[in-house]
């Protein structure tokens, strides 16, 4: 297999669904050669979802974009940095899940070239740490402007510890748009186990 799949967890609990993922790289003088996907593999770890739309973004540092999803359109995420290197971070929003309102955080360094598998369900975000980063992403359904939701990067309810990675972080450079997401609702149906919205 050319890759290694890692469940993801939680304080103990497996977050279901979510994966870090370390492909082999095979290199040498003349540089590097990796797969970075590969459905056969993707299919024998229990991946089984399907590519409909690669997506590429460029930042600069200081660069946070989240925390995003879709709500009648929810995207599963295959995520990487292309250059340079990314706090990325998933917040599961569905309810019944054991980690339901916890988030799970990772760095993704172009250099190690790991990746991160997001499912349906959750509002994901990263924050640029390198001077620049080329982030890319492979999703399961199409992007629908009319169809976005997110939360508040910086909700203390959900408790994202940006700091611990980005100490400077305290003003991030946001769009418009992600300085007026709502605060989670514990309350709140957003989706069911299974990542189709309810909400």
């Amino acid at each position: 297999m050319a890759f290694e799949f890692k469940q993801c967890k939680i304080n103990g609990d497996k977050v279901e669904g979510l994966f870090e993922i370390q492909p082999k790289i095979f290199g040498d003088a003349r540089g590097y050669f990796l797969e970075s996907y590969s459905e056969k593999d993707f299919f024998e770890a229990g991946l089984k979802m399907k590519f409909v739309q690669d997506n590429q973004s460029k930042s600069t540092k200081g660069v946070l974009r989240g925390m995003h999803f879709q709500t009648l359109h929810p995207q599963g995420k295959l995520v990487r940095a292309l250059e340079g290197k990314v706090y990325d971070v998933a917040v599961d929003l569905r309810k019944g899940s054991a980690t339901f309102g916890k988030y799970y955080g990772v760095i993704l360094d172009a250099e190690k070239q790991n990746m991160f598998y997001i499912p349906e369900g959750f509002a994901h975000g990263f924050y640029v740490l390198s001077d620049e980063a080329t982030f890319a992403y492979k999703c399961t359904d199409f992007y629908h402007p009319e169809d976005e939701g997110g939360l508040m990067w910086n909700d203390s309810s959900v408790g994202i510890d940006w700091k611990s990675v980005a100490p400077e972080i305290s003003v991030p450079n946001l769009s418009e748009k992600d300085t007026k997401h709502p605060i989670f609702d514990v309350n709140k149906d957003y989706f069911d186990i299974n990542g189709k919205w309810i909400g």
